[in-house]
């Protein structure tokens, strides 16, 4: 069987953190993806356009995602042909994230609707259009999903990844000292090891 591994990154990361995957996935080309989109409707087209030009000629294909790269991978492959996927502090209810982002920088609603995009201190961008659009667009995700997720995530909260989780069936996995961004040796061997439980769990070529 020939297997394709794609890796997404999240923001500030880049295609070349794929190569730390292709020990865990030996027998299968893994590969990363260097996406230009910061929001979602540009994901759509950018991400549904690699993953056709890429999985063409393997018989099945496992999505590792982080962060960012996990919630426009949702929005923009949702309906391809993925055998699993990974994510890693996938954002799973941006809409909340925005809110809460707003809270942190003291904007109204009201505020934003009228100005359209605020900067914060903290580096984001609030736009009432990435609001609008994910409120009209809800995540529907039904691809047999595990997750990862760092007990300190800062972006994401411990109830909302579970009810995400519950909803669409995933398995959940969480290290206690983890943190939004898994970069220590301890939460990389931590990683690794949950990856390689799911790919003997289920069987796939390594």
């Amino acid at each position: 069987m020939k297997q394709l591994v794609i890796y997404i990154h999240g923001k500030g990361g880049n295609a070349d953190e794929a190569e730390h995957y292709q020990p865990l996935f030996k027998k299968s080309d893994v590969i990363g993806f260097d996406y230009k989109a910061d929001t979602p409707w540009e994901a759509k087209d950018e991400f549904s356009q690699f993953f056709d030009t890429h999985s063409k000629g393997y018989d099945s294909v496992i999505l590792i995602a982080n962060s960012i790269g996990a919630f426009f991978s949702m929005n923009a492959l949702a309906k391809k042909k993925i055998s699993e996927a990974l994510f890693i502090s996938p954002i799973v209810n941006m809409e909340k994230l925005i809110a809460d982002m707003m809270m942190w920088a003291g904007v109204t609603e009201e505020e934003l609707q009228r100005r359209k995009e605020i900067p914060t201190n903290f580096g984001e961008i609030l736009s009432f259009e990435y609001l609008c659009y994910v409120r009209q667009h809800q995540t529907k995700w039904n691809i047999p999903t595990h997750i990862l997720y760092g007990g300190k995530d800062n972006l994401t909260s411990r109830e909302t990844i579970s009810e995400f989780a519950d909803k669409i069936g995933a398995t959940l996995t969480v290290m206690e000292d983890g943190e939004h961004w898994f970069h220590t040796d301890e939460q990389m061997k931590f990683l690794d090891k949950w990856v390689c439980t799911i790919t003997s769990n289920r069987n796939f070529a390594r």
